[in-house]
């Protein structure tokens, strides 16, 4: 028995109403809102925060290996899946790849993890996925667009649902697309690309699994698909015979059309509630389709344990932009004048040395007095005692605030800054940026929680680093 074995997700902690869209440019809008990266985060961010959603009970040391899912990775040339695999704290003997240019990229992941966990390779797989796709300034997808990530756990122990059918196809349509340089997706018109590409390509693909499995859309429980719209996923399921109870909700009106992440985002909310002997139907799309058919067993009882967060955790975890204009800067949609401060710089070579530090987030406990102390230093600072010191993770630690400064003058997208010092549970105490916060309601001894995040970009690449939030 193969399938997934346990499951995580991130929606960003601010929403934008499509009212407020709506008030910038005109026209009307409906009730609904999107999820919106904050200007910290970016794909690799989300799929970190996925993953250590699904590793909330775990440590990681039983996976071996991790793919990610995107067509909005930060580099043309990086394997971002061994940064992600880091900061994790993964052992370092993981395999990893990046699956990219493509919508589909998370499911076709999936059947690759799969694989592997068949052919022996690999016992425990992650797959996450994760996008931050642009839509043009005032266009309809700008509306439908939202950010976000999830992570499914794939091997052959303690199985939550299993794999009984899959189907792939294979169809060249020029319907969506973004080129390297690009700012924005664009798309053919939708008539076309929606009717002779989504409808027809998922239509044949679904078809042909049923087919090959015996088994008809009577006998699915849940239905999940990656659809560029609303409309579009009603038209779909109503054509190959599913009625409106058999289709979750995908999100379109609370989180927004997440990208690759889609699928395996709605599939993570449906397994929150799912129960054993229901079928679940997984659809992703993207020139052509897979199409895979998962069997729900009592392990699922189990998996409702965790201390994920989960998609109905970060549902109900949200603030909302004031105004458009400042999402707009956080996508840097409009130009805005440069702080008049020194140019941040970057060392690839320190950020290597120091890569415990900077990625893992590891704190160092005395091996003679027990004091934790963070960054690494070679001598203690309470004992005095040189080089004896163990690792300590503290990324997955939770922190009061033991002072604060709120800073206007620093170079930030989302003014002012909030610089804090935290002390660590347990002990260890560290010098951090506050993200997703109220500078209003920032107090001493408030209780935080660590997310890693960009920093900003120096010498041609992305520094990132960890910092702490309120906890959500």
């Amino acid at each position: 028995m193969t399938g997934i074995t346990s499951f995580g997700a991130y929606i960003p902690f601010y929403r934008l109403t499509h009212k407020e869209i709506a008030r910038a440019w005109g026209g009307r809008a409906g009730e609904g809102e999107r999820a919106v990266a904050n200007a910290d985060e970016d794909s690799i961010t989300m799929a970190v925060e996925a993953v250590r959603d699904l590793l909330a009970n775990s440590e990681g040391r039983e996976v071996d290996g991790l793919i990610f899912a995107t067509t909005t990775s930060p580099y043309a040339e990086k394997q971002v899946s061994a940064m992600i695999a880091t900061v994790a704290d993964l052992r370092h003997d993981v395999r990893t790849a990046d699956y990219s240019g493509s919508l589909r990229s998370a499911t076709t992941a999936i059947l690759a993890a799969l694989d592997s966990v068949k052919a022996g390779s690999a016992s425990n797989v992650i797959v996450t996925a994760a996008d931050t796709r642009l839509a043009p300034p005032k266009s309809a997808s700008e509306r439908v667009f939202g950010d976000a990530a999830s992570a499914l756990q794939l091997g052959g122990d303690k199985v939550i649902a299993e794999l009984i059918a899959s189907h792939s196809t294979t169809d060249e349509m020029t319907d969506v697309w973004r080129r390297s340089g690009d700012q924005f997706v664009s798309g053919w018109e939708e008539r076309f690309s929606v009717t002779q590409g989504y409808q027809r390509v998922v239509r044949q693909a679904v078809n042909e699994l049923f087919e090959r499995s015996a088994i008809g859309p009577s006998e699915i429980s849940k239905a999940i698909f990656y659809a560029p719209d609303q409309g579009s996923l009603g038209a779909v399921a109503k054509s190959l015979g599913f009625k409106a109870e058999q289709i979750p909700d995908h999100l379109f009106s609370s989180v927004g059309n997440t990208g690759t992440a889609m699928p395996l985002l709605v599939l993570s909310s449906v397994l929150e509630t799912a129960s054993a002997g229901e079928k679940l139907l997984v659809v992703g799309y993207g020139s052509g389709c897979d199409a895979l058919l998962f069997e729900v067993t009592g392990e699922i009882e189990n998996s409702k344990k965790s201390a994920r967060r989960g998609v109905k955790g970060h549902l109900t975890s949200k603030t909302y932009l004031d105004s458009y204009e400042r999402y707009a800067k956080f996508r840097e949609l409009i130009e805005t004048e440069g702080a008049r401060r020194q140019a941040p710089s970057a060392s690839a070579p320190v950020t290597w040395r120091r890569s415990d530090d900077i990625y893992k987030l590891h704190g160092y406990r005395c091996l003679n007095c027990g004091k934790i102390q963070y960054p690494q230093q070679r001598v203690c600072i309470s004992c005095q005692s040189k080089d004896s010191f163990e690792s300590v993770r503290l990324a997955d630690k939770r922190a009061s605030l033991f002072t604060f400064t709120v800073d206007f003058l620093n170079a930030d997208p989302d003014p002012p800054s909030v610089m804090t010092v935290v002390d660590f549970e347990g002990g260890g105490r560290a010098y951090l940026m506050m993200t997703d916060r109220n500078p209003a309601e920032v107090k001493i001894e408030q209780q935080v929680e660590m997310t890693f995040r960009r920093m900003y970009e120096a010498e041609g690449f992305v520094n990132y680093y960890w910092k702490c939030r309120p906890v959500r």
